[in-house]
């Protein structure tokens, strides 16, 4: 039995598992028989044509986990940004830690998503946004199938949320190998501001698959900061969906950082239903070995007089594959647009590779929009200025590489996350460094 019939057929035990009078019992059952439909992507569809997920669809992943293991703060403490206070949602083995987790419901829910689907008082938000913007192709029909467990987090109108939410899911090899669907809820209300920090962390070097659906949606004047850290085993793998619907004025980032895992793919996807509206999406990318990672974005501008800015850096070693596949789409009534996009690559070595595909659809007549990549090593002058300083190579490598990175860390509002990314840039480069970035 391959990968894809074993879900299939363990749909069944999952329904028997789950309250079937829940308000997405029909959106469940109807996301099985996509997934059935469609099955896993392959290098055919041509929004999969640099990556291929047969290395590591051949586990035998457990669906679900047979056993809960406990742990300790102080041994996962190094995982979380420890050095602010901030709510936090924690998740081992795909199973809420109450334990590890501090949720609150005092103005604002940052909670389950389990209590979200289960509880009548969540009804109208779930009926609302649940579902509504993830596409209905076979990885998001699949997390749709079978969510039960994430974070929910509703922000009312006119809250600035007093401190960054944490999401970290956590596995512990307890199963030979395990595959992993979170599903995340963000709404945020008029006026309202909040900034969220994910991470999926394995703990052994048992394979791990992750297939994570996040919806978010943006009201008026609302900002949402959102920043994933990607630095795990590997032999973990990620496959992360993200989508953003925003309404006029608000603004919404997304910063991906990935240093980490087997293979990594990233869809973030941000549609812009309203006026004055600004989109961000940046990422940092340093891999080596035989990693993998796979930049997949979407902006539709839909309306007048927005924004949008995507910078990509990317840095590859050894036999390491990057993908940028970076789409902006500009509808006829959307004038007035500003949109830029960027994909800058610095090649190590000669083995490593990286496959940039920036594209523009501008369907309206007064509009800004650019788009370009580069792909490149690193400046031999630059190189030959820092060493005549006295400053010896494997240093004056970093300095020029930090650099390249530093106008996408130049956004990121959070200091400690700012200066976690800085010290995990440079253990990935080999150095230590005496400054800040």
């Amino acid at each position: 039995m391959d990968l894809k019939e074993k879900l299939v057929s363990s749909f069944m035990v999952f329904e028997d598992n789950v309250d079937v009078h829940s308000p997405v019992h029909d959106i469940r059952t109807e996301a099985i028989k996509n997934f059935e439909a469609q099955g896993f992507p392959t290098k055919k569809q041509e929004a999969w044509k640099y990556t291929s997920l047969n290395s590591i669809l051949k586990h035998d992943y457990s669906v679900f986990p047979k056993n809960e293991n406990a742990l300790e703060f102080k041994d996962i403490k190094k995982y979380f940004i420890h050095d602010i206070d901030a709510y936090k949602i924690v998740f081992i083995d795909g199973k809420y830690s109450s334990y590890l987790s501090q949720t609150t419901h005092e103005g604002i829910d940052v909670c389950l998503m389990s209590s979200a689907l289960s509880k009548p008082k969540y009804r109208p938000i779930i009926e609302n946004y649940f579902n509504k913007i993830a596409p209905k192709d076979g990885l998001s029909s699949l997390n749709t199938a079978f969510s039960a467990e994430g974070a929910y987090i509703h922000i009312p109108k006119n809250k600035l949320v007093d401190k960054p939410i944490q999401i970290i899911h956590f596995s512990t090899g307890n199963e030979a190998a395990l595959m992993l669907q979170p599903r995340n809820l963000v709404v945020v209300d008029e006026n309202s501001h909040v900034q969220i920090i994910e991470r999926h962390q394995s703990l052994t070097d048992n394979p791990v698959l992750t297939n994570s659906v996040t919806e978010i949606f943006a009201d008026r004047r609302a900002i949402v900061d959102y920043y994933k850290i990607q630095n795990d085993r590997q032999t973990a793998s990620l496959i992360d969906n993200t989508f953003v619907n925003q309404k006029d004025e608000s603004i919404a980032k997304v910063h991906t950082f990935s240093f980490g895992g087997k293979l990594t793919r990233n869809n973030l996807n941000f549609y812009q239903n309203g006026e004055r509206i600004d989109s961000t999406m940046k990422g940092i990318t340093i891999i080596g070995d035989k990693q993998h990672v796979d930049h997949n974005t979407l902006v539709h501008h839909i309306e007048p007089n927005c924004e949008s800015h995507q910078d990509y850096k990317g840095i590859f070693n050894d036999n390491s594959t990057g993908v940028f596949n970076g789409k902006v789409v500009v509808e006829k009534e959307a004038q007035k647009t500003n949109a830029f996009q960027a994909n800058n690559n610095i090649l190590i070595n000669d083995k490593a590779t990286i496959n940039t595909k920036p594209q523009l659809e501008i369907f309206a007549d007064d509009v800004k929009c650019s788009h370009g990549c580069t792909i490149g090593q690193l400046d031999e002058s630059a190189m030959f200025y820092l060493r005549s300083r006295g400053i010896p190579e494997k240093e004056a490598r970093a300095l020029l590489m930090f650099a390249f990175s530093n106008n996408v860390l130049d956004s990121v509002t959070i200091p400690e996350i700012k200066q976690r990314i800085t010290k995990i840039i440079a253990n990935k480069l080999g150095v230590k460094i005496g400054f800040e970035l």
